[in-house]
């Protein structure tokens, strides 16, 4: 029962549209070390690192997130002479993290497991940080089906290999299924910055979410391949029928966690290859360059557009 009454005394202060996990036992710890980003409520003061964040973008690449950090503090005019932007998680080689005004920038490696992880513990610092109206987006890269190179996928639904919007994964040795729902209102947002852009093809999609870059996502290429080419072309024709319009192995953890946390997320990923017409991502590594970096620009125009429209960030 004093359990109870202290996590209700807690989630006092975080009503309305703040960050909430939905674990109880959150509320009731004396520290919370979030191990894998080398921070602690015990020994970082979290609110006031963290407090006026608003959107959190997060990709698999640390090297892509020091890059989008950097673009966006020119974007949002805070790029001034000399202006550093320290890795907020030195103390470890897991991830990486950034921070430039109300943006905050996490790498969360490749697939499911890393990203879980990364989740867990970036949903817990929002929460201790007390943030509010956080919109969190993956912007990444993908594999694209019946698309040319370089298009920009914002996804409608992330699905799994058997096309259904759920997550599935293992606890206490029972199978727990997540819905995989996305915000129907920010991904018509997104659209229409690319529309505003009109740089490069847009195009609204389910995407796929595997456990695996091979033999998951029907590749021939790989160390192993139990299926033929005709049951590989098979199975993406058939994807590509129910909506599905990229793969990638992350989108369902991420629609999964923060959905159930009410955290409002997006997904937007550039894809690197029609899987329609082959395997291996063979473009020349300036083009490659190029096509990661528009996921960035339409994102950073995206949030140009809610600062201004919110006149200050503290608004939003």
């Amino acid at each position: 029962m004093a359990s109870s009454g202290l996590q209700t005394k807690k989630r006092d202060n975080h009503n309305g549209h703040f960050v909430q996990p939905t674990n109880p036992n959150v509320a009731t710890m004396q520290e919370d070390v979030l191990y894998h980003f080398h921070l602690s409520t015990s020994t970082h003061d979290l609110p006031a690192m963290f407090g006026d964040v608003k959107f959190v973008c997060v990709g698999g690449s640390p090297t892509r997130m020091e890059a989008f950090t950097k673009y966006m503090a020119k974007e949002l005019g805070l790029d001034h002479p000399g202006a550093e932007y320290p890795n907020i998680c030195v103390g470890t080689d897991r991830y990486v993290m950034f921070k430039v005004g109300p943006v905050l920038s996490v790498s969360h490696g490749i697939g499911i497991p890393s990203t879980s992880v990364m989740l867990h513990e970036l949903i817990k610092l929002l929460y201790h940080a007390r943030c509010s109206d956080v919109t969190v987006i993956r912007i990444g890269t993908s594999g694209g089906i019946g698309l040319e190179p370089g298009s920009v996928v914002v996804t409608r639904q992330a699905v799994d290999a058997s096309f259904k919007p759920v997550f599935e994964q293992m606890v206490l040795g029972k199978r727990v299924v997540h819905r995989t729902h996305l915000d129907e209102r920010l991904a018509q947002e997104l659209m229409q910055c690319g529309a505003d852009l009109r740089e490069f093809p847009t195009v609204l999609g389910n995407t796929m979410c595997t456990s695996d870059f091979y033999e998951g996502q029907g590749r021939l290429d790989g160390a192993l391949c139990s299926y033929s080419e005709k049951d590989k072309q098979e199975y993406l024709e058939a994807a590509h029928a129910a909506g599905i319009r990229n793969i990638e192995m992350e989108s369902s953890v991420l629609a999964a966690m923060c959905g159930a946390c009410g955290l409002q997320v997006a997904v937007v990923c550039v894809t690197l290859l029609n899987r329609l017409e082959g395997d291996q991502v063979n473009s020349p590594h300036e083009v490659l360059v190029e096509y990661q970096e528009r996921p960035q620009r339409l994102v950073g125009h995206f949030i140009k557009k809610r600062l201004a429209a919110a006149g200050n960030p503290r608004d939003l």
